[in-house]
């Protein structure tokens, strides 16, 4: 759902990482597998960003082949799809805090990307929104 496609190139001794569907997320590495787990933190806070401006997630495009993907962790995807969820609606913060009974600090912190939310508070979320959280392994 949230795997962005990443461009890899040589720069001078390291490899530089960048997301053709957020511009904003840059980060290098001394070599591809080191590059691309700094790609994880720098998705991470780029869609941050879009989240704290209360923007749309950029969708991500189809990545050729053998193009290497990104996406955040499994509980920041899950925040994300929830915050998805609701920008989707049309449901502001409020709304949601309301629907769930909580301060609004604490929906603040369900979509703060470096907060370690509790899985269940993230289900409740989902709940309110008319949605539900599937995880699987693969």
């Amino acid at each position: 759902m949230f795997d962005y496609p990443v461009i890899l190139t040589p720069d001078d001794g390291t490899v530089l990482v960048t997301f053709p569907d957020v511009p904003e997320a840059i980060t290098f590495g001394a070599d591809t597998d080191e590059a691309l787990r700094q790609a994880v933190d720098a998705l991470e806070s780029a869609l941050s960003f879009y989240v704290d401006d209360r923007k749309p997630l950029p969708t991500p495009s189809k990545p050729k082949r053998r193009q290497h993907t990104v996406r955040p962790s499994a509980l920041e995807c899950a925040k994300l799809g929830v915050y998805q969820a609701m920008t989707e609606q049309g449901i502001k913060k409020a709304e949601l805090a309301r629907r769930l009974g909580w301060h609004m600090p604490q929906v603040d912190r369900l979509f703060d990307l470096k907060h370690a939310s509790k899985f269940e508070q993230i289900e409740a979320a989902a709940q309110a929104l008319g949605r539900h959280i599937e995880v699987s392994v693969s």
